[in-house]
Parts: C-alpha cells; sequence; structure tokens
C-alpha cells in the first residue's frame, strides 16, 4: 500500500502532536476521504519524518518518533530562467534529485524578464512545485528556492566551501572529487553564456565543465547535470 505524504512546516509540530493547516485538512478529509485513526506519514521539509495518526476531530495528527534524513551531498543548482513552464518543470526534477537548493537567474541570453511583483509570484509557484515534489518523491526535507536575480548575484551566497562547476560548452570532463561541503552547478541558457557572465564565474573561481557531445536545452542540461553529479558524487552513486 503506497505510504499517504503530508508536508507541514516545523512551526505546526511540537514535540508529539501537529497542528493542521486548513489545506491540509481539506487534503487528508476531502481528497483522500480519511477519518480518524488513519495513518499518514508527516514530514516538515527541514529533513524530519514522523508516522502519524489523523485525531478525533481532524484539525490534528499525532506523532510517532522522529526520524531524521538528509541529502548526502549538498547540491545547488543555479538555472537560467526559461520560458513557459520550463522552469516549473527543474524545479520537480531537481528535488526529485535530491537537489537541496534552486537559484534560478536572469541571464543576459535569457528569454524571460520577471519585475519584482511576478519574480515574487514565480518563486512562491517554485516552492509549491518543490513541496509537492519532495511528498511525492519521498524526501523530509524541501529544497530552498530562491527569487530570480542576475548570475552575478546567484553566485554571492554559496559558501567558500563549495566547488563551483559551470556546464558549458568546451569544458573540461567532469572528472576527480568535488571536495568541500556541497557543489554548486551553473546551467546557462539555451542562447549561452555572456561575455560577462564567462567573467563572473570565473572570478567566482568556478570550474568550466561539460556534458558530453550534444547540444541540450537548457532544461534537459539542468536535469542531466543534476543526475550526472548525484550518480558521480552523491545518493545516486
Amino acid at each position: 500500500m503506497t505510504t499517504r505524504r503530508l508536508f507541514l512546516s516545523p512551526d505546526r509540530i511540537s514535540e508529539d502532536r501537529a497542528m493542521l493547516t486548513a489545506e491540509a485538512v481539506h487534503y487528508l478529509r476531502d481528497v483522500l476521504r480519511l477519518g480518524p485513526g488513519a495513518r499518514v506519514e508527516l514530514f516538515d521539509g527541514a529533513g524530519n519524518s514522523y508516522p502519524a495518526r489523523l485525531d478525533a476531530d481532524l484539525a490534528s495528527l499525532q506523532l510517532g518518533p522522529r526520524r531524521a534524513a538528509r541529502p548526502q551531498m549538498a547540491l545547488w543548482l543555479l538555472v537560467a530562467l526559461a520560458k513557459g513552464e520550463k522552469t516549473d518543470f527543474v524545479v520537480q526534477k531537481a528535488t526529485e534529485l535530491g537537489v537541496t537548493r534552486v537559484s534560478p537567474f536572469a541571464a543576459a541570453r535569457s528569454v524571460v524578464r520577471l519585475d519584482r511583483e511576478r519574480s515574487g509570484a514565480r518563486a512562491e509557484r517554485w516552492r509549491r512545485i518543490a513541496a509537492e515534489a519532495a511528498r511525492q518523491c519521498g524526501r523530509a526535507d524541501v529544497p530552498l528556492v530562491d527569487e530570480p536575480v542576475s548570475l552575478a548575484e546567484a553566485l554571492k551566497p554559496v559558501p567558500n566551501g563549495f566547488a563551483r562547476l559551470v556546464f558549458h560548452p568546451g569544458g573540461e570532463p567532469l572528472a576527480g572529487e568535488p571536495g568541500g561541503a556541497g557543489v554548486a552547478a551553473v546551467i546557462g541558457p539555451e542562447g549561452g553564456f555572456s561575455p560577462e557572465e564567462v567573467d563572473s564565474c570565473e572570478a567566482a573561481g568556478a570550474r568550466f565543465v561539460s556534458l558530453g557531445p550534444r547540444i541540450l536545452r537548457a532544461e534537459t542540461a539542468a536535469v542531466v547535470a543534476a543526475a550526472l553529479l548525484q550518480a558521480r558524487f552523491g545518493d545516486l552513486a
């Protein structure tokens, strides 16, 4: 039987009880049609999960022992904005592949341009997609998804301990161990990086690597890069 999973933020969870939101009540009662005593798995998006039982009031859960599980490798994906629902797709698949943070950026050659209001709304949409993908794939954590900024701004908060890899035509083969605290992988737009963006990557200490001989669409490159890094250095190895 498929385990029914539910996401609630840590502020809704105490030591042995969780208070449901109106959205969660609707999901359990009206979508899944569960009643008092039904068992689900609760996760908090921060790497913790709990066996849980629905209370008689259908407004709270009784919790069992906490279990902690986090991705083996911190993988930060910086990906150029793409038109349509392609960035939605990248966020969803990156979550399934264990990416821990996604930073969309507005590249010089990106077709998509978002003002501040639209950037905030789009980021909230991506966060909902990430939470739903985490629920579906069995993750106990939900990746952080940032609002879009420029590539130079997206690179600034990457910690010093992270290896910086830019997937770029003509880059060297991916080899060796990344070392450090994690990996930040940069995927550009289909039109490629501008010279200024290449300079920003070099100034950040990035290494340019290749995804092979074929030209990939931006959303394909993002998924392939995440899968390749997880297979080489992460929990798909």
